[in-house]
């Protein structure tokens, strides 16, 4: 049994309009203020100050911003220990590093393999090394971001979803924004706004991971590569601490099983950030096969180990968080990044390096080169809906650090899909070869098309003590939703499946979305679905079911993810 086998009430054409009068132009739209979109309006918003008469010519908003969040920073969550080349090369000189939101450089770290009760130090991977980078929260650096895209002329539009790509005459003509204000059903409420038409002569796509329009346009113009994206899920808690932590610290091994029938690839993080307070947060690639694994559950797992523990104690959780990220690296990007009027950024075209744990700079240097090339396009004689006139942009990222960087890495991910032990050992001659062995590229599997096994994992979880373990609803409270309980529903999955189907959406959900509902006869079971616990991580759209659009504002309030 595959959760493939029960596909969403879904259709990619749902979300495709052609383009009426325009409500509203821009000069450059950009979806999304995570790090890739923040970075484009930033360096736009540089390249229009030395050429004014282009920024005249883009009209009274050259560039607009859509973020879908209360306010930029609210949907964004990582580890994070940020690489700060990007940001350098994005700023020049004008913000130094020490000006910019970190916690502090990283001086010392540690990797540790975990049994359930032994933490045995092993050597960092040369993938892993981040002397010289930053930790970070990368809600803080999306807000400070912002601050940065505002002074140099961007204007952003919070609370504003990219609801339908719109296309015309064979090229991406702009967004139509979310309605607002409407039922459970989908009846207009008394505050209801309908969505807008947002034209622009460029539209960039920089929603982040498991993009809504960026998997449209990926459809719609033939955009996907030979492979598919394949996902994992974090799941993460911020801590006030009793004592600072002054080291990067990285888990592998225990609490997930290392057997390939399992199919269980992942680990955990834990950053200081200042003195004060820590992050930690665990990775789960979500091709695992168990019904019953709960990434939720497994974090909670992880604080029982003695060497955590101690970490924790007599601290206090603050914040909590999850998303997916992209981790089918080199081998899972598109074909192009580009069609006619249209680019596409960040983790949304899954410019992630999985084996470094890092993503953030490449977000920002595609973001910047994306820029470049809408730039380039909108300048006199040329016209950015000729097909092949952004076409640069896809030809500066392969020149880039961040194609060289990816493509060294590609093979390593899926090698640990025949187990721990054999990944990790064939990883280890892919870093000593720099990508060169094996030869060739392997292969990837959509994470719906495994098929299911069940064990008793969910024995081990657990109970929730509310100071080091915590249940699933006490957490999204942490997370600060603002999704309305009457909201439409945003969630697209069969509502009578088999009850491994049920139950693996059940366990997966880190915010008690789904749950298994009544015996729907044929052996089926009713999924019942409660959308406005949902915190917008996508893992739904990884293991059968599709996230589409929430209403603009809805979901977490970050602050310190």
């Amino acid at each position: 049994m595959r959760p493939s086998d029960y596909p969403p009430p879904f259709s990619p054409s749902e979300f495709i309009a052609a383009p009426r009068e325009p409500e509203i132009e821009v000069g450059v739209l950009i979806v999304g203020a995570g790090p890739a979109g923040l970075a484009c309006a930033i360096r736009l918003g540089q390249l229009l100050e030395e050429t004014p008469e282009l920024a005249e010519r883009l009209g009274e908003v050259p560039v607009a911003v859509l973020e879908k969040g209360k306010q930029p920073g609210s949907h964004l969550l990582s580890g994070a220990v940020v690489n700060p080349r990007s940001l350098r090369r994005l700023f020049k000189d004008r913000v130094p590093t020490h000006e910019m939101p970190f916690f502090g450089r990283v001086e010392h770290e540690s990797v540790y393999f975990l049994t359930a009760k032994r933490a045995m130090r092993i050597p960092a991977p040369p993938t892993m090394r981040n002397s010289g980078n930053y930790a970070a929260s990368l809600s803080q650096l999306g807000r400070w971001l912002a601050g940065q895209a505002e002074e140099v002329g961007a204007v952003i539009l919070p609370e504003t979803t990219g609801h339908k790509l719109l296309v015309g005459d064979g090229r991406v003509r702009g967004v139509k924004t979310g309605d607002k204000g409407r039922g459970r059903n989908g009846e207009e409420l008394p505050n209801f706004v309908p969505g807008d038409e947002v034209q622009a002569k460029v539209t960039v796509l920089a929603e982040g991971t498991q993009g809504h329009l960026t998997g449209i346009a990926l459809d719609r113009f033939a955009l996907q590569g030979d492979n598919p994206q394949v996902w994992a899920l974090g799941v993460k808690e911020v801590w006030k601490v009793a004592k600072p932590l002054g080291r990067v610290i990285h888990t592998m091994g225990w609490p997930l099983r290392p057997g390939a029938k399992y199919r269980e690839f992942g680990g955990s993080f834990i950053y200081p950030m200042g003195d004060d307070m820590v992050t930690i947060g665990m990775v789960v690639g979500l091709d695992y096969r168990d019904v019953e694994l709960s990434v939720h559950d497994v974090l909670q797992e992880l604080k029982t180990h003695s060497l955590v523990r101690k970490l924790l104690e007599g601290g206090e959780r603050v914040a909590w968080g999850a998303k997916t990220i992209p981790e089918g690296g080199f081998l899972a990007l598109p074909k192009r990044l580009h069609a006619p009027g249209l680019l596409i950024a960040g983790d949304g075209a899954g410019l992630v390096n999985v084996p470094a744990l890092k993503g953030i700079h490449y977000a920002v240097e595609s973001g910047r080169l994306a820029a470049e090339a809408a730039f380039s396009a909108l300048r006199r004689g040329e016209a950015p809906g000729r097909r092949g006139a952004l076409a640069g942009y896809d030809e500066a990222l392969e020149q880039s650090f961040v194609w060289r960087d990816l493509k060294q890495v590609r093979n390593m991910r899926p090698a640990f899909g025949r187990g721990f032990w054999l990944g990790g050992a064939m990883a280890g001659a892919m870093t000593a070869s720099r990508g060169n062995f094996p030869p060739g590229d392997a292969s990837l599997e959509h994470d719906a098309e495994q098929d299911l096994i069940r064990t008793d994992r969910a024995k081990s979880y657990p109970v929730s003590d509310g100071k080091l373990t915590f249940d699933k609803l006490s957490s999204v409270f942490l997370s600060g939703n603002q999704t309305r309980d009457d909201a439409p529903n945003h969630l697209r999955v069969r509502d009578r499946v088999p009850p491994e189907i049920a139950e693996l959406w059940t366990r997966m959900c880190p915010a008690q979305v789904y749950e298994v509902g009544d015996d729907a006869g044929d052996g089926d079971v009713q999924v019942e679905v409660t959308p406005s616990n949902c915190v917008q991580c996508g893992a739904i759209t990884a293991k059968g079911g599709r996230l589409t659009p929430p209403e603009g504002g809805s979901g977490p309030e970050y602050k310190l993810t």
